[in-house]
């Protein structure tokens, strides 16, 4: 009889429940981590809305630590009883997407190679890691060990939030002097700030309406600071700010029309829209915006980042120094009581940011 596990799975919209489900078995390339931290993401909440389509009864979770139980066969380089953690997207690394550094593309198994958001498979086309346990696909390429010393804690927002938000200042190819805008400063929107400033932005300018988000925004890097329940015009206040010139890169965080727009009508003639927000429906782009198409504006999407060696580069950071992420874990819930969470996490309630779940 297979042994059982706690798991948080969706079970319609507007219920993620914890349930028990099988452990699940380890392929050759596989391996099973024990979670022992994990957190909630708003792409979870996406699905626990409908917005975001998933299978029912799959576990939900995309950001998981925790140490090696059992190793695949075939897995080499690696130790049972070894800390690791494994990216939000677990790429397969031999794909035609992956070798030509689109690891988030992955299409392993498809006839052209490509797929798109193909690399994300925790929570989204196979079981994630709100669970005690989870198997992570093509071991080899995504286990990443962390380093003596890191907590927890310390690693939890390198498999997704760091890695996404870092991809937005860099996907705005921010150059040394630079000024930025990033609209929204949720977990996703402080570590674009955090990644502007590390990539060398002399000016960071937020947009929220969140005190406490304005304060750790402050924290990350933030140079000014856009309250807009204060004022309903962001683009206003960015252009008086920069007299009227606008900014070099501009971050959307946030996934909506509103922000999005906003966002491109700040940005400078040549300037770069770096977005990563999910949408949830269909986008508009206004001409005076848009410059008629003449502006020599940019957009670029993203996903999160994931693999080993993105996993590798995001510990290091932390580990150095450079930037201290352990503020926004806000709460802290075991597995059992994760029902709970997801209402706090999901209605936004006393400040949170994330919350570190534990089994």
């Amino acid at each position: 009889m297979a042994k059982m596990m706690k798991a948080a799975c969706f079970v319609e919209k507007g219920r993620i429940v914890l349930e028990d489900k099988p452990m699940p078995d380890v392929g050759p390339n596989d391996a099973l981590m024990r979670i022992t931290t994990t957190t909630i993401c708003g792409t979870d909440i996406h699905i626990l809305k409908g917005e975001y389509p998933v299978e029912k009864g799959l576990t939900i979770g995309h950001e998981p630590v925790g140490v090696i139980e059992k190793l695949g066969s075939a897995v080499k380089g690696f130790e049972e009883g070894q800390r690791v953690i494994a990216g939000a997207i677990t790429p397969s690394g031999w794909s035609h997407a992956c070798l030509c550094g689109y690891c988030s593309q992955d299409g392993a198994g498809t006839k052209h190679g490509w797929k798109p958001i193909g690399g994300w498979k925790f929570g989204n086309t196979i079981d994630g890691c709100q669970a005690e346990y989870v198997l992570v696909p093509d071991a080899m390429a995504n286990l990443a060990p962390i380093a003596d010393g890191l907590t927890d804690e310390e690693v939890l927002m390198c498999p997704d939030i760091m890695s996404t938000g870092f991809a937005g200042a860099e996907n705005g190819g921010i150059r040394i002097g630079d000024t930025v805008a990033v609209f929204a400063q949720g977990p996703i929107g402080l570590c674009a700030t955090a990644g502007a400033r590390l990539m060398g932005a002399s000016r960071i300018i937020v947009v929220d309406r969140i005190p406490e988000r304005l304060a750790m925004a402050r924290k990350m890097g933030a140079d000014d600071v856009v309250d807009i329940s204060a004022s309903n015009d962001p683009v206003s206040a960015i252009m008086d700010l920069t007299d009227g010139r606008g900014v070099d890169v501009s971050i959307e965080a946030l996934g909506l029309q509103a922000t999005f727009e906003a966002a491109l009508q700040v940005i400078r003639p040549g300037g770069t829209l770096s977005s990563l927000g999910v949408y949830s429906d269909d986008l508009k782009i206004p001409l005076d915006a848009f410059a008629a198409g003449l502006g020599e504006k940019t957009i670029r999407t993203a996903l999160c980042p994931g693999g080993k060696e993105r996993m590798r580069r995001m510990m290091d950071v932390v580990r150095s120094g450079r930037v201290d992420l352990k503020g926004l874990v806000t709460h802290r819930y075991s597995l059992d009581d994760i029902e709970d969470a997801y209402d706090l996490f999901g209605h936004q309630r006393d400040g949170v940011l994330k919350i570190a779940i534990t089994p």
